[in-house]
């Protein structure tokens, strides 16, 4: 099956990104592109994690909720959540009302803390484990990776939840550590080039 199509404006892209209103504009400005900043890093893992077994759409469309309820992620913020907060976001029908999901975030503002401490940022320790090109062979034909298997068994070392081998691949593609593109997809290119002109943190 080709893995692209025509988008509204005809040019070809990931087929995924049509099957969906919310895809197209996160497909052309988000996803696959580096990120730098540790909120969004944070934000983008978050989201992984309560996206599991769960479609995207559901996900991407509550994002505005999410990011009112969770303070913008900010990683401070989330890290000094209560009990009180546990409630409160369970009462939220604006999200996804998952006690353990909720819980993992939370633990994982604490947990990210701790990283930042040791390793001088997010972003940094991210990159830092930016696989080989074409680890993961073709485009869009896996789910895991044996970087993302490393990574997920680190962060769970290290206290993290809700951070399996598959959140962390899809973490992995939508923060540009990986170009998941489609071979043919116009947008492939555009990533690239951010990623050629993007200055990797800690070097």
């Amino acid at each position: 099956m080709d893995k692209t199509l025509p988008g509204p404006d005809g040019r070809p892209r990931c087929r995924w990104c049509a099957s969906a209103p919310e895809f197209p504009h996160y497909h052309d400005t988000e996803w696959g592109f580096p990120v730098a900043d540790d909120r969004r890093l944070f934000e983008k893992l978050c989201l992984e994690g309560f996206q599991s077994g769960l479609s995207w759409r559901t996900i991407l469309a509550k994002r505005e909720n999410f990011r009112a309820a969770f303070q913008g992620f900010e990683i401070n913020a989330v890290a000094d959540f209560g009990p009180a907060d546990v409630d409160r976001l369970l009462a939220d029908a604006g999200i996804v009302r998952h006690r353990g999901k909720i819980e993992a975030a939370i633990n994982n503002a604490g947990r990210a803390k701790e990283l930042i401490k040791a390793e001088g940022s997010l972003a940094a320790y991210f990159w830092r484990h930016e696989p080989p090109t074409g680890e993961h062979g073709v485009p869009q034909s896996a789910s895991t990776s044996p970087t993302s298997v490393r990574l997920s068994k680190d962060l769970l070392k290290k206290g993290w939840k809700f951070v399996g081998p598959t959140t962390i691949f899809a973490f992995m593609q939508a923060m540009g550590l990986i170009n998941d593109h489609a071979e043919g997809c116009v947008i492939r290119e555009e990533a690239t080039k951010a990623r050629a002109a993007f200055q990797v943190p800690g070097l």
